[in-house]
């Protein structure tokens, strides 16, 4: 089975390269990451997957981000927000995956929304870091969109990713520990299969990939 972290933070976003988190991935039993800032490369049997993150408050602001974007920004991310914008990054054919959902309203992503997502097979994340180190409110909340989340894509089918978000080695999690987490939101076993493969939907197998010794 394929096992993708769909979101880490290498050097300099983070404090542990790029490197030394590939060969922690593939440690805790993954076979690749998507890296935030990184180039595509294959390190040790992992696979490294260049990401790039943007965020706006509107389709403006979301579009002008991408007009800065390099010629190969690798899987694009976008930050969730309210309704208006979600719908509106669904619609951005460059943005592959939604990520921050646990951090905005209730509402901002419905039953019509996800078969957006499902349509136009854009993924939404989970970022299972704010399990880990986020408050009480902040965790409880989370745990209640993932919940949410879990029940409307049993039902529409739109893709999911998992992700540790981790900026150190120290954060990243094995496929053990994310099978664990997922679980105290109701997700199970082949949810998280599913999930760990969503990140294929956005891969472009067509680019060259470096082997790095």
């Amino acid at each position: 089975m394929r096992c993708t972290d769909a979101c880490v933070y290498p050097f300099p976003l983070g404090d542990s390269s790029v490197r030394r988190m590939a060969q922690e991935a593939g440690e805790l039993g993954f076979d690749s990451i998507v890296a935030v800032g990184a180039r595509r490369c294959i390190f040790r049997g992992v696979e490294v997957v260049s990401g790039t993150v943007i965020q706006g408050t509107d389709q403006g602001e979301v579009q002008a981000a991408l007009r800065k974007l390099g010629g190969d920004p690798g899987i694009v991310m976008a930050t969730a927000g309210d309704y208006a914008l979600n719908r509106a990054l669904l619609h951005t054919s460059r943005v592959r995956i939604l990520r921050g959902i646990h951090a905005t309203p209730r509402n901002s992503f419905d039953h019509i929304l996800s078969r957006i997502a499902a349509e136009r097979q854009v993924a939404v994340d989970i970022d299972l870091s704010i399990l880990v180190s986020g408050r009480d409110y902040a965790r409880q909340r989370a745990l209640q969109r993932y919940a949410d989340l879990t029940r409307l894509q049993s039902r529409v089918g739109f893709p999911l990713t998992l992700s540790s978000g981790a900026r150190s080695i120290l954060q990243m999690k094995s496929t053990r520990d994310i099978f664990a987490l997922c679980s105290i939101f109701g997700m199970d076993e082949d949810g998280v299969e599913g999930a760990f493969l969503g990140i294929a939907n956005a891969l472009c197998p067509e680019k060259a990939v470096e082997v790095v010794e």
